[in-house]
């Protein structure tokens, strides 16, 4: 009998706002995989995607907090989640780019 690994979480970002205090949220939607944990999710390192293939490394500061505090049981019942990234590469993306990790 073999078992496969669960399969890499990958998020579709749904929409991306500046942040006032410096960086971008990014709101992600599941689109494969097991959601993340937010213990995962906090402080790990993710790759972004964007819809011509560029990769850059994103790290998760922390979370948005305008729909309310995430938690696990919220993230696997709606698989969206808003994080906060100040990595320069977040400025250019938005809809249509993917999130995969922890990378």
């Amino acid at each position: 009998m073999t078992t496969s690994a669960p399969a890499k979480a990958t998020y579709r970002i749904i929409d991306a706002y500046d942040h006032p205090h410096g960086g971008r949220i990014l709101r992600l939607r599941l689109g494969r995989g097991e959601a993340l944990t937010v213990k995962e999710l906090k402080g790990g390192t993710m790759v972004a995607t964007s819809p011509d293939g560029a990769e850059a490394r994103i790290r998760v500061e922390g979370f948005a907090l305008f729909g309310g505090k995430p938690g696990n049981a919220r993230l696997v019942r709606t698989g969206r989640v808003d994080i906060h990234v100040r990595d320069e590469a977040a400025a250019e993306m938005g809809p249509g780019w993917t999130v995969a990790g922890p990378g």
